[in-house]
C-alpha cells in the first residue's frame, strides 16, 4: 500500500489545500468542524499502514501512516480504528489542548488529526512499545526542523512523542505505549522548556509504579537534569539511555509492559521507554541546534 509521491504529486496536494477545499470548508465564517478524510487501512503481524487521501483525489495521500509494533495481537485493519480529519487552524477546543497556543502552531500546509483508537472489543493487543510514523509531502523537511510529532489521548492535552524527524518530504517518527490521537506542529518553544516537560512527563509516569522501583528511575532523570544544567550532553544522553534500558529490562517482571483495548492495562515499561526515546531527540536537538 505504501506510495511514492513526486514533486507532482505534493504540488495537487498543495493546490487542493490552498483552493476551494480547506478555504470553503475549514476557514469559512463559523467553520470550526473537522472534515473527514478517506482513510484506507491495511495489516499484517506486528505492521500496518493507513494512507489518508483528499476528497475527490483518491490516488494522491496526503499522509501515510506507518505502525510497528514490538509484539502485537489482534491487529488488523478494523481492530485500529484509524480516522483522520482536516481541522479548522481557529478550532479554540483542538487550540486549546495544545502546550503553547503561541509556540506550537498548527501548519495550514497540514492541519491533519490523526486518530487511532481502537475499539474497546476488538481485540487488539501489545506488548511494549509501538512506533508510528507520519509521512507526508505537505510539509518540506530541513535539518533541524522544528516540525514535531505529538500525540494525545483522546480529548486530552498534546504533548511532544518525536524521536526522529526525517527527510522524505517530512517523516515525522515517535515511539509509544499506547494510543490515541497525533498532530504535526511547530514547536517553537525553547529546546530547554520542551525538555523539561518531557522530564516532568517522566516523572509523573515514575509516580505511577510500584514504590520499589521508583527510587532507580528517579536518579536517572536526576543524572538527565544534572548533565544538562551543566551542558554535559553525552552524560545526559547516557542517563536517558539508562532509563529507557532499566525500563526493558524491568518489563514484564516488575514493570506491567502490556496495551489492550479493553483499556484495563497500564503499559508502564512501554510509555517510559517511549519517554526516554523523545527525551533523548530533544537533548541531541540541543546539543546540535543550540536552544
Amino acid at each position: 500500500m505504501r506510495h511514492t509521491n513526486t514533486p507532482r504529486t505534493a504540488g495537487r496536494i498543495a493546490a487542493w489545500l490552498s483552493g476551494c477545499g480547506l478555504a470553503l470548508c475549514l476557514l469559512a465564517a463559523g467553520a470550526a468542524q473537522a472534515q473527514s478524510l478517506p482513510v484506507s487501512v491495511s495489516a499484517s503481524g506486528n505492521h500496518a499502514e493507513a494512507a489518508i487521501s483528499l476528497p475527490g483525489l483518491p490516488g494522491t495521500p496526503l499522509a501515510e501512516v506507518l505502525l510497528d509494533f514490538q509484539d502485537a495481537s489482534g491487529l488488523s485493519p478494523s481492530s485500529l480504528g484509524v480516522s483522520a480529519q482536516l481541522v479548522s487552524l481557529s478550532d479554540t477546543a483542538l487550540l486549546a489542548r495544545l502546550p503553547d497556543l503561541s509556540l506550537t502552531q498548527l501548519q495550514s500546509a497540514l492541519p491533519l488529526l490523526i486518530t487511532i483508537q481502537p475499539p474497546r472489543y476488538g481485540g487488539l493487543s501489545f506488548q511494549g512499545t509501538g512506533r508510528a510514523e507520519i509521512h507526508t509531502h505537505a510539509l518540506p523537511y530541513a535539518a533541524g526542523s522544528r516540525l514535531r510529532l505529538f500525540k494525545a489521548p483522546l480529548g486530552g492535552a498534546f504533548y511532544d512523542i518525536t524521536d526522529e524527524i526525517a527527510p522524505g518530504s517530512v517523516r515525522a517518527r515517535g515511539t509509544y505505549g499506547g494510543f490515541s490521537q497525533f498532530l504535526i506542529l511547530l514547536d517553537l518553544r525553547p529546546t530547554g522548556v520542551a525538555i523539561a516537560a518531557k522530564v516532568q512527563r517522566l516523572r509523573d509516569r515514575v509516580d505511577l509504579l510500584p514504590w520499589s522501583e521508583r527510587a532507580a528511575f528517579d536518579a536517572l532523570l536526576d543524572d538527565a537534569e544534572n548533565a544538562l544544567a551543566i551542558a554535559d550532553y553525552a552524560a545526559a544522553l547516557a542517563a536517558a539511555d539508562a532509563l529507557r534500558d532499566r525500563a526493558q529490562a524491568r518489563a514484564g517482571v516488575y514493570l506491567a509492559d502490556e496495551w489492550r483495548a479493553t483499556r484495563t492495562h497500564r503499559n508502564h515499561a512501554g510509555e517510559l521507554i517511549a519517554g526516554a526515546a523523545t527525551l533523548r531527540f530533544s537533548i541531541a536537538f540541543l546539543r546540535d541546534y543550540g536552544p
